[in-house]
This record gives C-alpha cells, sequence and structure tokens, in this order.
C-alpha cells in the first residue's frame, strides 16, 4: 500500500496565499515582480495535550487555532504589500480573533433567533421554530457572501483563493507542481472553509432542534457554548468528504461547492505561481525561506 499523502490546508491572504502542512505554515505573498515566501514550524497545544487530538475535540481546536493563523497570516501580508514589517502582538491577535467570533455570534446567532418571532409568529412546534432559526441563519450568510463578493477590492483576494484550491488539486493528484498542471484543475474543492460554514450551518439546524424552544437568552447562550460541539463534528464531515469517493458524500457536499463559487474566482498564471511556492514551501523540509 502506497504511502499516504499528508494533508494540505490554506487560505487566501493579502495578494498571496497561506499553505498549511502537519509540520510547516507557509505564507507566499506577491510584491511587484517578488514572491516573498514566509515559512515557520507548525505548533499546536494538541501536542501538548494529545486527548485534544481525538474526533471531534480536534475540529473545535483546529477552528481557534486556524483563526490565530489567518489573523496572523492577513496581518503579515498586508505589512508586505503596504511595506511595513510590523506583525500584530499576541494582545493584537487575541482582539482581532475576539472581533471576529463576536461579529459571528452577533450575526450568525443573535440576529437569526430574534427574527424568529417576527416571522414564525404563534408557532409553537419547537422543531419548526429551531428549523425556521436555522434557514434565517443560511439566508443571512448567503446574502452576505453575496454582498461581500460583489465588492471590486475582494475579487482579487478570491482569485487568490481559487489559485490555493487548484494548488492543492494538483500536489493531491501527484503532478508536477507547476502552473500549466494547476491551471487545468477547478477552484471548488471540498475540505474549503466555505463548505465548512455552510455544514456547520445544517448541523446547528440538527444539534439545536434537541435543545427544545427556550426563552431568547437561554437560546442564545446555549448557542454560544455548543458551538465547539457544532464545529467539531462539522469538521470531521469535512475531513470525511475531502478523502471520500462516496456518491452520497457527494451529494452531501454539493450545496458546499457550488457555494464556492462565491468565494472562489479563476486566479491567472501570475496568481497560480504564488500558491505554489507556497506549496513547495510547506513541502519541503529545509530551514525557513525568504525572497
Amino acid at each position: 500500500m502506497g504511502r499516504t499523502k499528508p494533508t494540505i490546508g490554506g487560505q487566501a491572504v493579502m495578494e498571496g496565499v497561506m499553505m498549511r502542512s502537519p509540520k510547516f505554515t507557509a505564507i507566499a505573498v506577491r510584491k511587484n515582480d517578488e514572491i516573498i515566501v514566509k515559512k515557520e514550524e507548525n505548533s499546536s497545544i494538541a501536542d501538548k495535550y494529545p486527548v485534544l487530538k481525538l474526533p471531534v475535540l480536534r475540529g473545535a481546536v483546529a477552528l481557534i487555532e486556524m483563526l490565530v493563523i489567518g489573523v496572523r497570516a492577513l496581518s503579515y501580508s498586508a505589512g508586505i504589500v503596504a511595506g511595513e514589517e510590523e506583525e500584530l502582538t499576541g494582545r493584537d491577535i487575541f482582539y482581532a480573533v475576539a472581533l471576529a467570533i463576536g461579529f459571528a455570534v452577533l450575526l450568525f446567532i443573535v440576529v437569526p433567533t430574534v427574527l424568529v418571532k417576527l416571522i414564525a409568529g404563534d408557532v409553537k412546534s419547537h422543531l419548526f421554530l429551531n428549523l425556521i432559526e436555522g434557514l434565517i441563519r443560511i439566508a443571512v450568510f448567503l446574502l452576505y457572501l453575496i454582498f461581500v463578493s460583489s465588492m471590486k477590492d475582494v475579487r482579487r483576494f478570491f482569485e487568490y483563493h481559487g489559485a490555493e484550491h487548484k494548488a492543492v488539486y494538483c500536489y493531491e493528484n501527484g503532478e508536477e507542481l507547476t502552473v500549466e498542471n494547476a491551471r487545468k484543475y477547478t477552484t471548488l474543492h471540498p475540505r474549503c472553509g466555505t463548505s465548512f460554514l455552510l455544514v456547520v450551518m445544517i448541523v446547528s439546524i440538527l444539534l439545536f432542534s434537541l435543545l427544545g424552544w427556550p426563552g431568547i437568552l437561554a437560546r442564545i447562550t446555549s448557542r454560544v457554548l455548543l458551538f465547539p460541539l457544532v464545529a467539531g463534528i462539522s469538521y470531521e464531515f469535512i475531513r470525511l468528504a475531502g478523502r471520500s469517493r462516496s456518491p452520497i458524500i457527494k451529494a452531501i457536499s454539493a450545496p458546499g461547492m457550488w457555494l464556492q463559487k462565491l468565494t472562489t474566482r479563476e486566479p491567472d498564471d501570475s496568481q497560480l505561481e504564488v500558491a505554489l511556492e507556497a506549496l513547495k514551501c510547506v513541502l519541503s523540509g529545509g530551514d525557513t525561506l525568504a525572497g
């Protein structure tokens, strides 16, 4: 049996791509005609506490760690583009992640559960009320993506998102990591964060339906407290979808793949080159690279 390839994931950053392997994280950013690459060795709290590597638990840990890594990567890339060297402090990262989580709680938990009463009227069925809340949450998510994807400044960011996916597909199919090979692949990938967020919405409907329909404060509190469990379950499904060839799994994953048409765009060759540089960097075992 052949050796299993390590799983590679990543995200778009300002004028670049961040790639992450089990051992390394690399950020490649284009500045004029130069591609600047920064590489770091990964560290995770799960390495210190192995129990956090158990299914479901690892998903909640991965989500928080990726938020932190993502904020750092975006800050670094923005600094490169702007010609500034200063990086975020630990306190800055904490505030940025807290702000992002607070915004998500407000938009995707507080707003939907408050709006239910305006839409549901005198409906008493707890199952139906939770379903309506979940559908509102999905609608808010879709409207948010449509709004963001319509912004001209975001389009280039989404092109790098597409470049990241094409580069990963090239690697997963065992091809030489060249622009020509990567170009032919789709920008839609089953392990994308966009698909993950849609799975989170669906899992939350199923899980929250088991809680009945308590008062609004209890609803908001319970949803916030259970979010790590929702994220953990969703993470396991996305992992399965990324390696499964089952037609059933593919059918369940299809809505998330369609949704990526809002968050990815076809990249040009220069953007593919950046994504491939980040990917090559995390696959190499050498020292930190620059320039």
